[in-house]
This record gives C-alpha cells, sequence and structure tokens, in this order.
C-alpha cells in the first residue's frame, strides 16, 4: 500500500502547487468523458508552453467554432506549420440532437488536454462526437481501429434472426447511399413484418466523416455494419461508433438527428460558457475592495483546489478497487481445471506466463502491432527461449464474446492438426490478459492482399489458396475426429505465409458437433456478407453454411470485389450481394467476364469457370443442393465434371420472394426463374454419384 499513498499524496501536493497557473485560463470546468477505450500517445510529447501545445490550443478553438458556426457539427484543420502543425478533427454522430452536439464539441475541445496530457496524437469518442488530432496528416483515410457499441439494453424482440435479416438489408443499403452522399451521411427506414402479422419500423442510419472519399466511406461503413450486427442481440437500439464512421439503427422510433439541425430564426449561439476574467483590460478596483478580492480570490482558488484533489483522490482509488477485482477475477481463471488440465498435456501447445509474451512484444507497443479485429488486437513477438516469430492475439477484456472466444480457440484449435490451419502455440490467462500465441504469418491476411491496389495476386497463388482453404475445410468437416463448425470464414482469416500457402485461422466461434449430426443451433454467429441467409432465420450453423462462405470467398478471390457489390442503375447507385452479381453473368454465358479486371486475362480459363461455377453451387440459397466440401474440393481438382446449374439465381426456399428494391442487398434471395424446380432437381441427380 506504500506505493499507493505516495502516489495519493503526489496528486494532492502537485495540482495545489500549480492550481493558480492551471486554472488562469478558465472559469469553468468541462468534463470529456470518452466511451470505449481511447488513445494517447506517450512518446516524443510536446512541452509545456511549447508551439506544438499553442498551435494545439488554436485548433482546438477552430474545430469548435468551426463546427458549430457551420451547423453541420463537424469541422478538421490544420493549426502551425511542420514540425509544429497539428492536424485536428471532430465530428457529432447524427444519432445526436443538436444540443447534444454542441455541449460534447465544447466538452472534447476544452477538456482535450486533460485527457491526454502532452500527447502529440489523440483519439476519443464521447456519446455525441468524436474528437482527435495528430502531428501527422489522417484525413482521407478511414480509421478501423476502434469500432465500440452503444446499446439500449431494453428488450422487447421475439424474431432475433428475422429482425436481424431486415436491419441487413436496411444497413447494407445506408452505408452504399452514404458512402455516394455529398454529407457521407444516409438516414432511412424499413418495415420489419413479423410471422405472427405484426409490423415495426426500423430507422438507420449510416455516416462517415466528410474527409473520406466515397471509397474509404464505403470500406469504414462495410466493416462496422458487419461488427453492428456480428453479435446477435435483442436490443431495440445499437450504434457502433468510430473515429471514421457511424452506424446506429432504433427500432419503433426515428432518431433526434443533430444533422442537418433545425434553422432557428437567429443564429444558435453556443452553449453559455463563464468567461475567464479579463485580467489585462479590467478597471483597476478601488483600494477599499481590493482586500474583500483577495479574500474571495483566495478562497476560490483553495476550493478549486480542494475539487481538483478529492477528484484525483476518488480516481485513484476507483481505478485501485479495479485492478484488485481483476485480478481476483483473472486468479479464479487461472484456477479452471478445464484448461489447466486440458493443454497442458502432450507435445501441443503449452502455458505462457505473462511476463514472457508482454517482454516478447515489447509490452504491447504500437509499434509491434499487427492489426485489430472485433475482439481483440494482434502483435508481432519474440520467443528467445525458443528462437521462434509469432503472433500474440491480445483478447478484448470489454468484448463481451472475448473470454468466450479465448476458451473456445484454445479447446478447438490446440487438438487440430493440419498443414491448412494456424498453427496455436500457446495461450497465457495472467496479469489481467486473455492471450493467444500462434505462428507469425509474415504475408499477413488475405484480406489485405486480394483488395490491393499496388500489389495484385497473380492467379496461380490465387488459385492454391483455395485448394488449400478447401483442403482445411475438409479436414475440419469430415477427416478429424469429430465435425468441427468454423462459422466464420473469410479471407480475414485466412492467413498467409510466406510462401502465400493459406492457413484457416480464428476459431473463436467454431464448435464441435458429431460426425452423424452436423449441425449446430445456436445465436447468430458470423461475419454479414459471408453469413448463410438461412443461418440468420434458423440460427442453424451447419457444414452447409460454412460452405457456403467458403463459396463467396472462393468469389472474393475470383473477381477481387467484397460480398457487397454498389452497382449503377442509371444514375442511382444500388447494392447486391456478390453471388447475385456473379450469378448474372453466368446465366448470360459470360461469367469469365466476373473475374478480376487486374489479372489482365492472365489466367487459366478453364480453372477459373470452374473456381466460379463451384462458388455458386456452394452459395446455393437452396442449402439442400449445395455440395458437401468433397465434392466441391473435386470439381475444383478437376476429378468431376461441372455441376448444372440453373440459369437464374432462384430463390431461396426458406422465405418468401422479394421484389428488387428488398434484395438489393442480395444476402438471402435473388430474381427467381421459372425453371427453377427443375433445375434444382438436375443438380440433385448431377451430384448423387459424389460421395459427400
Amino acid at each position: 500500500m506504500a506505493p499507493l499513498h505516495f502516489l495519493i499524496l503526489l496528486a494532492i501536493v502537485s495540482p495545489i502547487a500549480g492550481a493558480g497557473a492551471y486554472y488562469s485560463s478558465a472559469a469553468g470546468f468541462f468534463a470529456f468523458r470518452p466511451i470505449g477505450p481511447y488513445y494517447c500517445s506517450t512518446t516524443g510529447n510536446y512541452t509545456y508552453k511549447s508551439l506544438y501545445q499553442v498551435n494545439l490550443g488554436k485548433l482546438m478553438e477552430d474545430l469548435q467554432s468551426g463546427a458549430i458556426a457551420n451547423r453541420a457539427g463537424l469541422d478538421y484543420a490544420v493549426a502551425g506549420e511542420a514540425p509544429d502543425a497539428v492536424f485536428g478533427l471532430t465530428m457529432c454522430y447524427a444519432d445526436r440532437n443538436w444540443t447534444q452536439c454542441q455541449g460534447c464539441l465544447q466538452a472534447a475541445t476544452t477538456g482535450v488536454e486533460l485527457l491526454c496530457p502532452y500527447s502529440r496524437q489523440m483519439k476519443a469518442r464521447e456519446d455525441a462526437c468524436v474528437l482527435r488530432y495528430s502531428n501527422e496528416s489522417f484525413f482521407s483515410v478511414a480509421d478501423l481501429t476502434s469500432a465500440f457499441h452503444v446499446s439500449d439494453n431494453e428488450t422487447s424482440i421475439t424474431d432475433f434472426a428475422g429482425v436481424n435479416a431486415t436491419l441487413w438489408s436496411l444497413m447494407s443499403r445506408l452505408a452504399a447511399e452514404a458512402a455516394v452522399s455529398k454529407l457521407r451521411l444516409a438516414k432511412g427506414s424499413q418495415v420489419y413484418k413479423g410471422s405472427q402479422g405484426t409490423s415495426q419500423v426500423i430507422y438507420g442510419l449510416a455516416q462517415c466523416t466528410r474527409d473520406l472519399n466515397a471509397s474509404e466511406c464505403s470500406r469504414c461503413l462495410t466493416f462496422f455494419v458487419e461488427e453492428l450486427l456480428s453479435i446477435p442481440s435483442d436490443w431495440i437500439n445499437d450504434a457502433v461508433r468510430g473515429y471514421s464512421c457511424n452506424v446506429a439503427y432504433k427500432i419503433g422510433e426515428d432518431f433526434d438527428s443533430s444533422i442537418p439541425p433545425a434553422i432557428a430564426s437567429a443564429p444558435m449561439a453556443p452553449l453559455a460558457l463563464a468567461q475567464p476574467p479579463d485580467l489585462f483590460h479590467a478597471k483597476d478596483p478601488s483600494p477599499r475592495t481590493r482586500p474583500m478580492l483577495g479574500i474571495v480570490g483566495g478562497v476560490t482558488a483553495g476550493s478549486i483546489a480542494f475539487v481538483i484533489c478529492t477528484g484525483i483522490l476518488v480516481c485513484i482509488l476507483v481505478r485501485h478497487r479495479k485492478i484488485k477485482a481483476r485480478e481476483l477475477e483473472v486468479g479464479m481463471f487461472d484456477d479452471d481445471p478445464l484448461q489447466d488440465n486440458m493443454f497442458e498435456k502432450g507435445t501441443g501447445p503449452r502455458r505462457f506466463r505473462y511476463s514472457e509474451l508482454a517482454t516478447a512484444a515489447s509490452f504491447f507497443s504500437d509499434d509491434e502491432k499487427l492489426g485489430e479485429g472485433g475482439f481483440g488486437s494482434v502483435y508481432k513477438g519474440y520467443l528467445k527461449d525458443l528462437d521462434l516469430r509469432v503472433a500474440i492475439k491480445r483478447v478484448s477484456k470489454s468484448s463481451q464474446q472475448g473470454r468466450k472466444e479465448y476458451i473456445s480457440e484454445v479447446k478447438i484449435i490446440s487438438r487440430l492438426r493440419h498443414r491448412n490451419l494456424v498453427q496455436l502455440i500457446g495461450w497465457c490467462h495472467g496479469g489481467g490478459e486473455l492471450l493467444l500465441v500462434y505462428e507469425l504469418m509474415p504475408n499477413g491476411s488475405l484480406n489485405s492482399h486480394i483488395h490491393s491496389q499496388n500489389n495484385v495476386l497473380s492467379w496461380q497463388l490465387r488459385h492454391d489458396i483455395v485448394l488449400g482453404v478447401g483442403s482445411a475445410l475438409l479436414y475440419l468437416h469430415q477427416e478429424w475426429e469429430q465435425c468441427v463448425l468454423h462459422r466464420d470464414i473469410k479471407p480475414s482469416n485466412i492467413l498467409l505465409d510466406a510462401s502465400f500457402n493459406a492457413k484457416l485461422g480464428d476459431f473463436g466461434l467454431a464448435r464441435m458437433v458429431d460426425h452423424e449430426r452436423q449441425a449446430h443451433t445456436t445465436a447468430l454467429a458470423g461475419t454479414m456478407g459471408y453469413m448463410d441467409p438461412e443461418c440468420m432465420l434458423s440460427g442453424s450453423a451447419s457444414t452447409t453454411s460454412d460452405v457456403y462462405s467458403f463459396g463467396v470467398v472462393l468469389l472474393e478471390i475470383a473477381c477481387g470485389r467484397r460480398p457487397i457489390v454498389v452497382v449503377q442503375d442509371s444514375e442511382e447507385y444500388a447494392t447486391m450481394h456478390l453471388v447475385q452479381w456473379v450469378w448474372g453473368f453466368f446465366g448470360r454465358g459470360r461469367i469469365i467476364d466476373a473475374a478480376d479486371t487486374r489479372l489482365n486475362g492472365e489466367f487459366d480459363g478453364d480453372e477459373m469457370e470452374r473456381v466460379m461455377i463451384t462458388a455458386l453451387w456452394c452459395a446455393h440459397p437452396d442449402r439442400t443442393l449445395r455440395p458437401s466440401i468433397r465434392q466441391a474440393i473435386s470439381v475444383l481438382r478437376m476429378e468431376a465434371p461441372l455441376p448444372n446449374l440453373p440459369t437464374n439465381m432462384p430463390v431461396a426456399t426458406f422465405m418468401a420472394p422479394m421484389h428488387h428494391s428488398q434484395a438489393e442487398s442480395g444476402a438471402t434471395t435473388s430474381s427467381s426463374s421459372g425453371s427453377a424446380g427443375t433445375k434444382h432437381s438436375s443438380i440433385r441427380a448431377k451430384t448423387s454419384s459424389l460421395p459427400r
């Protein structure tokens, strides 16, 4: 307790010593309370009264006044010149009203130096706005490093899957509209009709910062919509806020929106702020009033210092209690006999001490960060005792799924051995952390390569990756002692080693079932765009739902396009699913035209055709007509003939047909065909001779 007492004493003495200087700039105090994680740089800090601090102060004033004066709740600017230039941006979240917007803008820009003292870079979100600044320009590039849920925990939804399907259609459409909007904002609604005849209006909103172009805005919103709908919930309101994007929905009630605000007859003044006295131009008080002013000033300064010290003391005590509670929680987890007994056996993954992994990853510094996902960040590391470079996944403690993902990952992937699966080296639950250690994949994820404009993957590498992922899935579904349902197959979970060999990873959502069963009924899990539409309604994951995801990934590899395709219809933009888009080319007898144009025709035409037709087969709307993974691989390896698919994409059999405007997202339905029934039977006849 001695160090804690010393810190408390230091906290009390320091503010008193500098209280007069600190509060000479303002007579009021505005609290900026970030939601979720926020970032303050810790290296290369600026110094007190330096030019950088002066420029930062000017920038904050400009951002606040600019965002309020332009009545849009957004402004971005730069103050000063290099090397002391400060780039900044602030934006109000459009699902908050104008009063909340102004209050947040003022609190954020006023309190930023309290939140991140002397930091050259800072990023933080409040409930109603976002603020960030840096010594380097970040404009025009979407920041996806942090996405934080802000939810209403009221429970009134019964048909979760049906509502989620409507939400996916609505939010996908709004994301596409916002990306091409001048305001980088789209709001809209869609009616959900329940199975009991009831209906509800779902309101949605998608928003980017206006420094982003259409492509970056689309990339950001696609990620945030997936994040918004990735965790099944029964919340009637939910939002995911980030540094560059914001997506939200409300059921049964429209947003009290800040953008565009209602125009008043006179300009709206900023919220009333207490102004500091003008010490340089105020009239000199008479000698009679001077003693009284001195007493008042002394009492005021003392009161302010007392309030500051009390606040700091409370913060330290609360933080101390949280640390103790976290240590207790981790201690309980460390004693979990299931985990310890299960993974200390044999020559498989072993348990590491927290100190080993923290040292290996340079104490998780930003310089070692490889990336960030929905459940945590990944860092490079070097284990000296093993002479091995590794990737260390630091599971987010704030994630609702974090602990479940950690346990699932260790329980499942540690028992699997295949050349196309990422190898788990070890694990750790200590020091208040949940850590997973993998072999390092030098070439990162497939997602970072397949959509790169600078380094285009050759067709030969792509084809090898297709066969590698298929081989991994065959092992999981049919060749291991139990059937493993991955439930989240997508390019970002496919990693590439030094030779670009594909390795499937991230088993946080995976489940093991008996081979005879091959299905698992659970809450909705997976990533929108790759998820079997029927799973969204039934909640039942199976080998066929994994095959569907595999099919979407195959199309993404062959076409170089993401699952949601933006198409131009006359002068308007619309969205459709990649499966629907490619099936259109197939129906016209020109499926090769859907191939990635960046390949410049440098590919084997037979291989390309087989990959795309097999992908359509795997993503067939009727799961009973999809192939097993063994059948799909046989076609890809040219060991079996191509399947006979219908010219027009069939309508899904688990829900009623939709007209075009409802089916823009393309995740669940498409245009129907009068011959769909006969074509279905021809697929069944064609594939019946193949072993499943």
